[in-house]
């Protein structure tokens, strides 16, 4: 009998000790550490979301994790550029012609093709131009003797002035009054960067009714990016920056006379009223190449011209030193022109700033140059 009972309490110790193992590994599994993890650790990656799809329904669809509200989009090459055309021209529709306006389009194009050798359109390389930047690189050339030659072209002497009291360049409270004192202030690459200014500037003076401000913004793109494209060439590419500088001046007179080209064919079909968009259009695919074909009058070498070849809003590099110099210099001035009137702020303007070797100190400076504000305006005085 006590053999029997034994039997029977061993018996119900094994059942009872089965049912307490088989339940205790469920209470474990109702709570793994790393359930509500995996996927938003997955989903965050690029290209990652789906890759436990075949895992089953242990893992849930739980969508990508918000972006930072807080940050900073860059723009983009062609965002960067739209945006000055469309602030130049008052109004724009991007590089997307217009119906209707293609056949302008294709008569300017072709125009174009001899523009630059056409007085009406592109004078010939400053006759002054030449005399005074050699004078002004050759250490010989004292101070009086630059100045001398200056003052020998009264027009030269007013626009000098004028630019050298501008908020750009001026360094000192009180008004620069003769070239001498400009000379004196602004030291050999100042002057050099100024009389190059003073020279040029007056090609730039063609208006019009229906785009008045598109001369006066150019010119300020056009000398900005020559400002911005001297310090970019001297600390990352080891190149020439007056010729970088140079560049930047017949790209820029390159798109006045593809801007006039524009307004001529418009003129000849006077039923057609001027639209941003075959400006913008014509700026964007034949700036370069007439840029090159006014070189090309000017006799510069073919390894300056072909820093000009695809120059375009979506380029995002160029083989030559000078090449990317240019399109750096053009994107950090189309930035300053922005930021200067307002269209874009402080901090979009910073963070689309192209990244280079550039020392950080360098780019601040030059750009609170490029920039003068009143928040930044004794900073660039430095």
């Amino acid at each position: 009998m006590l053999v029997l009972l034994a039997a029977v309490l061993i018996a119900a110790a094994i059942v009872i000790g089965a049912v307490l193992w088989s339940r205790l590994p469920r209470r474990r599994q109702t709570a793994p550490a790393n359930a509500a993890t995996r996927v938003p650790v997955a989903s965050a990656v690029p290209g990652q979301a789906g890759a436990d799809a075949d895992e089953g329904a242990a893992v849930d669809a739980k969508p990508q994790q918000d972006e930072d509200p807080n940050a900073i989009r860059p723009l983009t090459g062609h965002e960067i550029f739209t945006k000055l055309c469309e602030f130049a021209l008052g109004r724009g529709r991007g590089t997307e012609l217009a119906a209707g306006h293609e056949g302008i389009a294709e008569s300017a194009a072709e125009a174009l093709l001899d523009a630059a050798t056409q007085q009406r359109y592109a004078p010939r390389r400053p006759n002054m131009l030449p005399r005074l930047l050699s004078a002004a690189n050759d250490e010989n050339v004292s101070r009086r003797e630059l100045t001398s030659i200056i003052a020998k072209d009264p027009s030269l002497v007013g626009n000098l002035l004028k630019i050298a009291n501008s908020s750009f360049y001026r360094i000192t409270p009180e008004p620069v009054e003769s070239v001498d004192r400009a000379v004196a202030l602004l030291g050999t690459d100042g002057i050099r960067s100024l009389i190059t200014a003073a020279v040029m500037q007056p090609i730039f003076r063609f208006g019009g009714a229906d785009f008045p401000r598109f001369p006066e913004v150019a010119w300020e793109h056009t000398f900005r990016s020559a400002s911005a494209a001297v310090p970019y060439t001297f600390f990352v590419e080891k190149a020439d920056p007056f010729t970088a500088e140079l560049l930047s001046l017949v790209m820029g007179l390159a798109g006045i006379v593809v801007f006039r080209v524009a307004m001529d064919q418009y003129a000849a079909a006077p039923r057609m009223v001027p639209h941003a968009s075959v400006i913008a259009w014509l700026l964007d695919n034949h700036c370069a190449p007439t840029a090159r074909r006014i070189g090309a009058s000017w006799e510069l070498s073919e390894k300056t011209l072909a820093s000009l070849d695809n120059q375009t809003w979506t380029a995002t590099g160029h083989p030559t030193a000078l090449g990317r110099s240019l399109h750096y210099g053009r994107l950090v001035g189309a930035l300053a022109v922005l930021r200067t009137n307002r269209v874009i702020d402080e901090d979009t303007a910073l963070a689309s700033i192209p990244r280079t070797e550039m020392p950080q100190g360098q780019v601040m400076r030059m750009w609170m140059r490029l920039t003068p504000q009143p928040g930044n305006a004794q900073s660039s005085k430095r």
